[in-house]
Parts: C-alpha cells; sequence; structure tokens
C-alpha cells in the first residue's frame, strides 16, 4: 500500500507543474458563471452576448495587466482610479487643440498616467514609501488637481476619432477593444517570459535582497514597473473614454477592487513572485461575467463591491498560508 501511494506520488506531482491549478479553477468558474447565468438570460449563452462582454472585459483586462505587474512585485498601486481618470480628462482635452491635438491624444494621455506612475515608483523604491501608502496619497493628488482643473464638473472635451475607433470600433467582426486588449496582453507575456526585465519582476517579488544581490538594479525594476502601471491604467481611461464619448469624473473608481480581484483570483500571488499572464485573463473574464450576472440580479454597487471585497481577503488568507507552508 505504502509502496503504490509512494510511485504515484511523482506522478501526482507531475501533473500539478503541468496544470495550474488557480488558473484552471478560474476558468472552471467561468464555465460554472455562464450555467448560471443562462438561467436569468436565454441569450446569456449567445455568441453576440459573449462577444459584448469580452469588449466589456477588455477596459478592465488592460487595467488589470498592470496592477498585476505591480502585484507581481509583491506591491499594490491604489492610484490606478484616478490614473484611468487622467488618462481619459487629459487625452479628450487634447481634442480641443485641433488636428495636432486630436493626433497627440492617446500618447498625451498615456503619458500622464506614466508620470504619475513615475512618481510612486520613486516613492517605493527611492524613498522606501510603502506602497499603499503613496500610492493612496498620490490618487487624492491626482483627485484634486483634476478637481481643480475641471471645476468639479465632468469636461466638456470630447474623445477623438481614434479613441472612439479603438474603443468602440470593429474589425472583420471582432470589437477593436479585444484585439486592443490581445495585443496588450501579447507584449506582457512577452516581457514577463523573453526579457530580462520580467524576469527581475518575478526575482524581486520572490525576494528582493537576494535579486539586489544577484545584479539587478531592484530600484529603477520597482520604479519602471509602477510607470508601465500607470500608464496602462492611463490607457485603460483612454479607451473608456472613447466608448463612452468623452471623460468622465470618477470613471476609474468602479475598476480598483475588480483589478486587484481579477489578478488574485487568476492566481497571481498578493505576495508577489508567482503568477502567469493566462491566469489574469480568466481573472478578467470571471470578474466581467460576475458583474453581468449581478447586474442580472439587479444587485446594487455595494453589495458588488463586498463581493469583491470578500474575494480578495479569501485569496490574501490562501497565499499567506501557502507562504507560512513554504
Amino acid at each position: 500500500m505504502t509502496a503504490k501511494s509512494t510511485s504515484t506520488q511523482p506522478v501526482w506531482q507531475a501533473l500539478q507543474q503541468r496544470i495550474d491549478v488557480p488558473v484552471a479553477t478560474a476558468f472552471g468558474c467561468i464555465i460554472a458563471l455562464l450555467l448560471v447565468g443562462s438561467f436569468y438570460s436565454p441569450n446569456f449563452l449567445s455568441p453576440e452576448y459573449l462577444l459584448l462582454q469580452l469588449k466589456v472585459g477588455a477596459f478592465l483586462g488592460v487595467i488589470a495587466t498592470g496592477m498585476m505587474l505591480v502585484i507581481l512585485l509583491g506591491q499594490i498601486d491604489l492610484s490606478v482610479p484616478w490614473a484611468v481618470s487622467l488618462g481619459a480628462m487629459m487625452a479628450s482635452a487634447a481634442t480641443a487643440y485641433g488636428p495636432l491635438g486630436e493626433f497627440l491624444a492617446i500618447p498625451f494621455g498615456v503619458l500622464c498616467g506614466v508620470t504619475l506612475g513615475l512618481v510612486n515608483g520613486i516613492g517605493v523604491a527611492y524613498l522606501r514609501i510603502p506602497s499603499m501608502i503613496i500610492t493612496l496619497a498620490v490618487n487624492a493628488v491626482a483627485q484634486g488637481l483634476m478637481v481643480a482643473y475641471t471645476g468639479g464638473f465632468a469636461p466638456v472635451d470630447s474623445a477623438s476619432s481614434a479613441m472612439r475607433f479603438l474603443a468602440a470600433g470593429t474589425t472583420l467582426g471582432v470589437p477593436n477593444a479585444v484585439i486592443v486588449w490581445a495585443i496588450t496582453g501579447a507584449a506582457a507575456v512577452f516581457m514577463l517570459k523573453r526579457t530580462t526585465f520580467g524576469r527581475a519582476i518575478y526575482g524581486i517579488g520572490n525576494r528582493e535582497s537576494a535579486a539586489y544581490l544577484s545584479g539587478i538594479p531592484t530600484q529603477r525594476v520597482v520604479m519602471l514597473t509602477f510607470a508601465l502601471c500607470g500608464g496602462l491604467a492611463a490607457f485603460g481611461g483612454v479607451l473608456l473614454a472613447g466608448y463612452g464619448g468623452k471623460a468622465a469624473q470618477s470613471m476609474g473608481d468602479a475598476y480598483l477592487l475588480p483589478a486587484i480581484a481579477a489578478v488574485v483570483l487568476g492566481g497571481t500571488s498578493i505576495l508577489g513572485g508567482r503568477g502567469n499572464y493566462l491566469g489574469t485573463v480568466a481573472g478578467v473574464i470571471l470578474i466581467t461575467l460576475l458583474q453581468s450576472i449581478l447586474s442580472v440580479m439587479q444587485m446594487a454597487e455595494f453589495g458588488r463591491q463586498i463581493i469583491f471585497g470578500v474575494i480578495i481577503i479569501a485569496m490574501l488568507l490562501l497565499y499567506g498560508r501557502e507562504a507560512v507552508s513554504r
């Protein structure tokens, strides 16, 4: 009996190495949600509705890509809400300056988010301020600056034609927002798997002191990772402005908890150093479907926030136990 169990143990370990359990669990939950949703609406499983959900999830997917990079470091970015709003509002404001403003609207909005991320990165990497504190403070500063800029009202500037095309247009029947998310995800996978910078992110997340002793410029990597997170959050805001036709105050507030929940649901350790992008894709789809079902059930916004918070707490408890066991 013992000999048999011992012989099967390497097989089970090999299966665990080949199958990413959190990712498989996330995809299993997606199938379960699709079945549950079909009971509430017969159109829930139609190709048109599923494609619409992918389009809606693409905005969260772009934002969650940057959040995943920061979480892989073992850090957190709480400035995402106003990085999203900053990118959307600045890109929309640029369109008021004629053809040149239309052309520069998207890069200008993304650059504003990168600048916000650089401030976060400098605070975390060089000033050694906890990421939760500095990003929350930067979020408040960005909010104050935007309220001062707009006078407390939604800006009257409209999205550029390029922003509308990327967010609301289609190519060969596929929403452009989904294509943009796919390109963003492919670039993130290439960076994490094929570049020294990506491997450095994993190394810092596992143990920053060991990464530093191995020759990795940890401060620079942390700073640039936060800049990427800010840029991707702002790009998500640019897409949202293009989808809605204009920017709006606090349009990013609804994306903080879902972005974190999508990343941790996909198996990325909130403690850093472990995770893959396929899991984040599964987490984004799962969160999008969950939001759709909650909307059909007419659950209030506070109920959705409670659910996302419970998910994050549960994953924190799970990863905390794994860290202690290791």
